[in-house]
């Protein structure tokens, strides 16, 4: 059975009301995927009815981008190069029904290919097309070729430029993927009968103001973003944590509420910083303790230390599994695993086990969430406020119950 020749396209007339679903479900999955890669945000919107919106090309992430940032109800479509997407089974899936791409050939017919959009065009749905017709280097334009622009005239319908900024860092030409935040300008409507060399001049001038604006932000969340991103972060998640482990009342995932939230490219290894000081810690308190030393331990009742007193002498080390969960401090189960003469080894091993997986799972959960909330970034000091009132409200229920 011989597969269709993709450099022979055909396009049977569908409207974007029937194209709606699928194209809400591919903006929800580039949207999600962009957001956890460092975001993506929008200005402006298409305008009502039918148009082709050309845009600067510098990534293979910018059919991603506008995928995720452009109307559903346009239900858009991306040309792409026949010779390459289209070449191959798999990429003709992935292309086609991930990206809503349709080919368009490089070599001779390509204009054919988008005259056979101008009925879906006329229905209502957007053509994204990149006239440069190739992935630019170092953000700067090429020239337009005009073929979009001859499609918007014979369609009647207007021309929308449209500037990606953020994907050339986030997949740069031949790099690899890394985190970065992700910015489609959406500019004013230009008549069909504007030339390649206005349509340029257009994204160009969109491209230039995006990327020169900057982003709204919070000095309180850039100040502990340097800090945290810094050798200095780390240093002070782990005696953060290790001081928790002795005596310190706070726990260290406050540390990690705080740090990870406002780096969270960084919630990775402040998250490790903040286990390893957990574990030392912890082992300084039982060895302490196993010495008769008595550090002050506030907010503690003797309930939580008689609750550990049984549980070690049941579990022994492994007592301490049911540290995440019960509420009872970290220092508590060290003091009273010192008391109880537990080997410094078996401690060591149990507690990397119950602090690591609580530790790094929180970490890595406001890591996330720095990722999603990257647009409120200016509203950090509020949520300082909300997370110490939180804190604190939990903090007192939770020994209030252990009274």
């Amino acid at each position: 059975m011989r597969t269709p020749s993709p450099t022979r396209p055909t396009c049977k007339a569908v409207t974007p009301q029937g194209l709606a679903l699928p194209a809400l479900l591919r903006r929800a999955l580039w949207w999600t995927l962009l957001t956890l890669t460092g975001g993506v945000e929008r200005r402006g919107r298409l305008p009502r009815g039918g148009c082709v919106v050309v845009a600067n090309h510098s990534s293979h992430a910018d059919t991603a981008a506008l995928l995720a940032a452009l109307d559903a109800r346009h239900s858009p479509a991306i040309g792409a190069a026949a010779d390459y997407w289209f070449a191959s089974p798999w990429r003709r899936r992935i292309c086609s029904r991930l990206a809503a791409g349709f080919p368009v050939r490089r070599t001779g017919g390509g204009m054919d290919d988008l005259l056979t959009r101008a009925d879906a065009l006329r229905a209502g749905r957007a053509v994204v097309l990149f006239p440069e017709g190739t992935r630019g280097r170092d953000g700067a334009l090429g020239s337009f070729h005009r073929g979009a622009l001859v499609l918007a005239e014979h369609a009647g319908v207007p021309v929308v430029p449209v500037a990606i900024a953020g994907t050339d860092r986030l997949l740069p030409k031949h790099g690899r993927l890394r985190p970065a935040l992700v910015r489609v300008a959406v500019g004013a409507p230009l008549p069909a009968s504007a030339t390649p060399a206005e349509a340029r001049d257009a994204v160009a001038a969109l491209h230039r103001r995006t990327t020169q604006e900057p982003l709204a932000d919070s000095a309180a969340r850039k100040r502990v973003a340097a800090v945290a991103g810094s050798r200095w972060g780390l240093l002070a998640g782990f005696l953060w944590a290790g001081a928790e482990a002795l005596s310190w009342p706070l726990m260290p995932e406050l540390f990690l509420a705080i740090a990870c939230v406002a780096a969270p490219r960084r919630a990775l290894k402040l998250s490790l910083a903040a286990l390893a000081g957990s574990l030392a810690g912890g082992l300084l308190a039982l060895q302490l303790a196993s010495s008769g030393v008595q550090l002050p331990q506030p907010l503690t009742t003797d309930r939580m230390r008689a609750e550990v007193r049984h549980e070690l002498a049941v579990a022994s080390a492994a007592a301490v599994r049911h540290q995440p969960w019960n509420g009872i401090p970290f220092k508590v189960y060290a003091r009273e695993a010192g008391r109880a003469d537990v080997a410094p080894s078996d401690w060591l091993a149990h507690s990397a086990l119950s602090r690591g997986s609580r530790t790094l799972a929180v970490g890595l959960a406001f890591g996330a969430l720095g990722f999603l909330a990257h647009r409120l970034r200016r509203r950090y000091p509020l949520y300082l406020a909300l997370l110490g009132t939180g804190f604190a409200v939990g903090l007192a229920l939770i020994v209030r119950g252990w009274s």
